[in-house]
């Protein structure tokens, strides 16, 4: 079952609660109004009561029942002959009945109901409505039953229009209420509408298109806002994939053709076991590089998923750097190069990943060894400084210009002059050692020159603060390797 829009719902709200709002308050304004002619009536029948108490209290002490018969029908007589008014003595003779009574045929009143008539009430007698009022009064030692009433006939009346005029325009309130609500909800959707076909509009082909924000400080702008924020994150997160996409495509053509090539040669015609194994060796090189590569790939894109995680516990960084410094020594010697290490004698623990830092600090090395020639120099140095640890690795090797600088750990990017293939670099090493740094909470920069060489520099939080005196990092670019005064750019 379809549901309805929140436009109808919204209006169908406003229309439910106006109706009872209308209901609460004509049922209200009906019961004030009939209170107050209520209370107007009562307040004039009391009046009738207490005039009369004052009459009798002006006729004389021991006047007998014909006397007050006499006097109070030539007083009340023509002014009550058309009201409801009767007076009783003691005895339960009437004193007086107003003419209107004594044509209507009305029993006299019993005196002992007088106790259970206190409140005004009202009767109908001779096709009209009477609010009647009933009380024993005592004057100059003799009691009284007075009963008084006046006509509400025109209170009754009042009370029915103006019940006639609530059920009359409340339906009408209620349609006008319901046609304003369903205009103001649309009108206030309307930008929700717009939100709506834009988005739909909005396809792989189109990513960098926004949404209309409207300037209005509200709701709706805060989700426009968040909208293109979103929009924007799903552009970059689309152009990082098909980018990878594109690059991770034209790297692995280059090797797979590689092979495809030597095995097709090797293939086209018979050849001596030296050749066979020559042509093996370069499919294995091709191969090797390739499952390289692949393993890169595969780091960067569980990375970029969120499933690449690490295991951070405390590290301690000098040993960790002398291990992989003890490994890579006899490679980068092999290649006729000079290699330092260098380390603090006393440095606190960091919090890392010993496997990530071990592929760090390879990264590292590995760059600085492909682009170094004979008998040029690596050095590998950890330490402290400014309350952070730090790793730097330079080499005395060709240098990265100032303007690819801001690149080199970029995906797939490489120097012209430094990064080639027939050097073994794909252009991802610095990413995934930028990624390692990142998930560290530490930074990576570089300082170079072209032919002087390079020095990347690694900076950790240290575990926990030291009092140790910090050493000055004015020299990493430029010391030497036993140096431990260093510099930051």
């Amino acid at each position: 079952m379809r549901r309805l829009s929140i436009g109808l719902r919204l209006t169908l709200w406003y229309v439910a609660v106006f109706a009872v709002a209308q209901l609460v308050f004509g049922a209200g304004m009906y019961f004030i109004l009939r209170q107050s002619l209520y209370s107007i009536t009562d307040d004039a029948l009391h009046d009738q009561i207490d005039d009369l108490t004052h009459f009798l209290e002006a006729q004389k002490k021991n006047a007998t029942v014909a006397k007050l018969q006499e006097e109070v029908s030539e007083t009340y007589l023509i002014e009550h002959s058309g009201d409801y008014l009767q007076i009783y003595g003691e005895s339960g003779d009437w004193i007086f009945r107003s003419s209107a009574l004594a044509r209507s045929g009305i029993a006299p009143i019993e005196p002992r109901l007088v106790e259970d008539q206190q409140q005004p009430r009202d009767v109908v007698f001779d096709g009209h409505a009477f609010r009647l009022l009933t009380q024993r009064v005592e004057v100059n030692r003799h009691a009284y039953t007075v009963q008084t009433g006046l006509p509400i006939d025109q209170v009754l009346k009042t009370l029915s229009l103006f019940r006639r005029f609530l059920l009359l325009f409340a339906p009408l309130l209620l349609l006008a209420a319901a046609t304003v609500g369903y205009w103001l909800s649309r009108k206030a959707l309307s930008p929700v509408d717009l939100i709506t076909r834009t988005a739909q509009n909005i396809s792989a082909r189109n990513l960098s298109d926004r949404l209309d924000t409207p300037k209005t400080g509200d709701e709706l702008q805060r989700l426009s806002d968040t909208l293109n924020g979103m929009l924007s994150r799903i552009e970059a997160a689309f152009l990082r994939i098909t980018q990878f996409t594109a690059d991770a495509s034209h790297e692995l053509r280059t090797p797979i053709s590689l092979i495809r090539t030597e095995a097709e040669i090797a293939l086209r015609k018979s050849r001596g076991e030296a050749e066979y194994r020559q042509a093996l060796r370069h499919i294995l090189l091709e191969s090797e590089q390739t499952s390289v590569l692949i393993e890169e790939l595969l780091t960067l894109a569980r990375a970029d998923s969120g499933r690449e995680s690490l295991q951070l516990r405390p590290v301690d960084l000098r040993a960790a750097v002398l291990r992989t410094g003890n490994e890579w020594r006899q490679m980068i010697e092999s290649r006729g190069l000079r290699f330092d290490v260098t380390a603090d004698e006393i440095l606190p623990m960091v919090t890392a990943d010993r496997s990530a830092l071990s592929r760090l600090l390879a990264i590292l090395l590995d760059n600085a060894q492909k682009y170094t020639s004979a008998p040029g120099k690596i050095g590998l140095e950890v330490g402290k400084v400014d309350g952070k640890a730090f790793v730097a690795v330079r080499d005395t090797g060709i240098g990265i210009s100032q303007k690819d600088q801001a690149k080199i750990f970029e995906r797939f990017y490489r120097v012209d002059t430094a990064r080639s293939r027939s050097r073994g670099g794909a252009g991802i090493g610095l990413s995934i050692a930028h990624w390692i740094v990142q998930q560290h909470d530490g930074t990576i920069t570089v300082q170079s020159e072209i032919g002087k060489g390079s020095t990347f520099i690694v900076e950790f939080p240290l575990r926990r603060e030291t009092s140790k005196s910090e050493t000055d990092i004015s020299a990493i670019a430029g010391a030497p390797a036993g140096s431990r005064q260093l510099s930051k750019h």
